[in-house]
């Protein structure tokens, strides 16, 4: 079984959100992680996340990642 899927999540100086609004529920897959974000990006933009970093467990998978559109 493998591990647990999580986004963390930064601000525009690259330092951790840790806000009690933002989720931090496991998923079940990569997927599921990601469509997730497709569907939430814009809220968590507008609650100061800048940036997330998908992990799975402790792993890094990739990021961080901006959420502003790129220039």
């Amino acid at each position: 079984m493998s591990a647990d899927w999580t986004w963390a999540y930064f601000d525009a100086a690259g330092d951790p959100v840790t806000a009690d609004s933002l989720p931090s529920v496991p998923f079940p897959t990569q997927s599921d992680a990601e469509s997730w974000l497709g569907e939430t990006w814009r809220d968590l933009l507008a609650s100061g996340v800048e940036s997330v970093t998908l992990r799975e467990g402790d792993t890094v998978v990739y990021g961080p990642m901006s959420l502003r559109a790129a220039q």
